[in-house]
C-alpha cells in the first residue's frame, strides 16, 4: 500500500477531513484541502518532514505511514500490520507458540488460504527433502509463475 493509501486510511480511520489534517500539518486554509488530496492520490510525495507531521497529527508512528522496509524490524511489523488490515492477517497462539494465521471471517480468506496452503506444500517438500532450497527459492521467486496447485487468486489493490 502506497503512503498515500495509508495517510486516506488512518485520516478517515480518526475522522478527519482533509482540510483538517492539511491545516493540522501547516499548509494554508484556502488550499489543505488540495494539497493533502494531492497526497492521498499518489500525484505528490511528502517528503520526510512531513511525513513525520502526518504521523504526529494522525497519531501514528512515522512507520505506519511509509512503505515498510523490511529489512529491519520496525518495517518487518509495520507489514504485519498493514497485512492485518488489508487481509484479515491475525496474530495468535497455538500450543503455546506465538503464530500468524488467517481470520476465518475475513472477506479475502478464501483467496489466500488457497495460496498459502501452496506456499505451504513448498515449504513441507523442502522439509522433507523432496526438493532443495534452490527449487524452494525458484518457486518462491516465480510466484504464481511455477505454482501448480492453481490457487493464486489475484487480489485487487484496495
Amino acid at each position: 500500500m502506497a503512503i498515500g493509501e495509508r495517510i486516506r486510511r488512518f485520516r478517515t480511520m480518526r475522522g478527519m477531513t482533509l482540510k483538517y489534517l492539511g491545516e493540522a500539518v501547516g499548509f494554508p486554509e484556502n488550499n489543505a484541502d488540495v494539497r493533502m488530496a494531492q497526497y492521498e492520490k499518489g500525484t505528490r510525495t511528502p517528503k520526510a518532514d512531513l511525513t513525520d507531521k502526518l504521523a504526529e497529527a494522525l497519531d501514528v508512528a512515522p512507520e505506519a505511514l511509509d512503505v515498510p522496509n523490511i529489512e529491519s524490524y520496525l518495517g518487518v511489523m509495520h507489514t504485519l500490520f498493514a497485512l492485518e488490515d488489508n487481509f484479515g492477517l491475525r496474530i495468535d497462539k497455538l500450543n503455546g507458540e506465538v503464530c500468524i494465521r488467517l481470520d476465518k471471517d475475513s472477506p479475502d480468506f478464501l483467496n489466500m488460504v488457497g495460496m498459502f496452503r501452496a506456499w505451504e506444500q513448498q515449504a513441507a517438500k523442502l522439509r522433507s527433502g523432496k526438493i532443495t532450497q534452490e527449487e524452494y527459492d525458484n518457486w518462491r521467486y516465480n510466484y504464481p509463475r511455477l505454482d501448480e496447485s492453481g490457487s493464486f487468486k489475484k487480489i485487487e489493490n484496495l
